[in-house]
């Protein structure tokens, strides 16, 4: 699978110039005839308006799914549409959208984990469940930021046979180091590729990192971003992940029996 990240830098609490960047960019990452975008998370509004969050909210993602649904049918390209600020009937979520070449949006993920120490506990609800979908017959799976902490998470995720894990971030600078080994340990222990995606820039008094990244089953780097606004196009031969499970057996020879809290 052919993989495009855009490293957006995006505008604190500017929907309209936002939507417009986002488009723009899906445009011209399209010209590398990409099989899948991804862009980061909160990609509309930044991390994360916290006076009048209301008002930044796209209300059941209608206009992201609008704008993706003609985008991905138009340039006949998978979308994860990273992450935007999603108020629903029980409550505001942090909700990841994706859509097939069809233009159907085929799967969405509200955030699990809620970034206490910025307050995003205090201000969104937290997902349900996980998500794990197919794009052009690969199964995959996705996790928002903070998500990516957590191994219960990703190893549930792994178990249910995915082979790329899409991690959609803002993510500051001041951890950068973090991002980076943090998914590279996801990728290695679970045998999976990951494509992770984050934003740079400014919002608010954080600056974020960037070093987006396409990682292999054995951690190596297939490409990283800088930490500049930027888009990556890498291939993922996904041949490699039988061949790696086929060698070291860490599905066969784990011990769930004794994995309890």
């Amino acid at each position: 699978m052919k993989i495009s990240l855009i490293q957006m830098k995006m505008t604190f609490e500017d929907m309209e110039h936002n939507f417009k960047k986002a488009e723009e960019l899906i445009r011209l990452a399209a010209k590398e005839n990409p099989d899948t975008i991804a862009l980061p998370e909160t990609w509309s509004t930044g991390f994360f308006p916290k006076e009048n969050i209301k008002e930044f909210c796209d209300q059941n993602g209608n206009r992201t799914k609008r704008l993706f649904s003609k985008l991905s049918k138009e340039l006949n390209v998978n979308i994860i549409a990273g992450s935007v600020i999603n108020e629903k009937q029980d409550g505001i979520y942090n909700t990841s959208y994706i859509f097939n070449k069809q233009g159907e949006c085929i799967a969405e993920y509200d955030k699990t984990h809620l970034f206490s120490y910025m307050g995003e506990d205090q201000y969104f609800e937290k997902g349900s469940g996980i998500t794990v979908f197919e794009l052009d017959g690969i199964k995959c799976g996705i996790v928002i930021c903070y998500d990516i902490r957590f191994v219960e998470l990703v190893r549930t995720l792994a178990l249910q046979e995915i082979k790329i894990l899409f991690v959609v971030a803002q993510w500051p600078m001041l951890r950068i180091h973090h991002w980076q080994i943090l998914n590279e340990a996801r990728a290695i222990e679970n045998q999976i590729f990951v494509a992770c995606v984050n934003s740079c820039g400014r919002a608010g008094e954080t600056i974020y990192g960037g070093n987006s990244a396409l990682i292999d089953p054995w951690g190596e780097v297939i490409l990283r971003a800088s930490n500049q606004e930027e888009i990556i196009t890498g291939n993922l031969d996904l041949s490699i992940v039988e061949k790696i499970r086929d060698t070291i057996h860490v599905y066969k020879d784990r011990r769930p029996d004794l994995y309890q809290y």
